[in-house]
């Protein structure tokens, strides 16, 4: 029992470093948003709840408790790599790469590693339902926290992003010559084509557009 203890404590205390991880995304050198920045963890806990009210509302006949697993899991590996965004320079591939061996560190010797770690190769495959709808959930969740931002006045102005390695990517810079409103009109146009074939993910993205988000 104190081995089994003992492996359950250090997955635990491993991966709930999560909630001192803040997300890249909004720090100094991204898109810098004014104000306390959520955690990793933070993102993480958003992702569950989304995928259990979006659950609680529609007949999507998916096995919940493998998505809320996914969910759960599916940044552990930034413990150890940190949080990586697309625009830091690293493959998706080459990244792919050291979030599993990462992952596999966290987990440990638990006696369900191989159940865990299939669950988090599943989840970035995208192929199963319930990988496809978790993955969606983990994107959109993204997407809402910028409006959230956007809405209560914590996204810098489009011409206060010197800094921002985001804004320096040939297609946001694209997108700002198009007159692109706010931080958030950029990220709706970034992210769109992720939902293109996920009608109820599409009307998500729709209603954050044209919706208030600070409740």
């Amino acid at each position: 029992m104190k081995t089994k203890i003992e492996s359950s404590m250090r997955f635990y205390l491993l991966a709930t470093k999560l909630k001192e991880l803040i997300r890249t995304g909004w720090d100094d050198t991204h898109w810098c948003i004014l104000g306390r920045r959520e955690s990793v963890a933070e993102h993480v806990y958003g992702c569950l709840i989304l995928a259990l009210a979006i659950d609680a509302n529609f007949d999507l006949n998916l096995n919940l408790d493998k998505v809320l697993k996914m969910l759960a899991l599916h940044e552990i590996g930034e413990v150890i790599i940190g949080d990586i965004t697309p625009y830091d320079g690293m493959t998706k591939e080459e990244k792919e790469k050291k979030e599993h061996e990462a992952m596999e560190k966290v987990i440990g010797d638990v006696i369900k590693k191989e159940e865990l770690y299939t669950l988090l190769l599943e989840f970035d495959a995208k192929k199963t339902k319930e990988a496809k709808f978790a993955h969606l959930c983990d994107k959109i969740e993204a997407d809402i926290q910028s409006k959230i931002y956007q809405d209560k006045g914590r996204h810098h102005s489009l011409s206060e992003q010197q800094n921002n390695v985001a804004f320096k990517n040939s297609k946001v810079q694209n997108m700002a010559k198009e007159k692109k409103e706010d931080a958030f009109s950029i990220w709706y146009e970034m992210d769109k084509e992720l939902y293109k074939d996920d009608l109820l993910f599409k009307t998500i993205l729709t209603y954050i557009k044209e919706n208030d988000l600070n409740i």
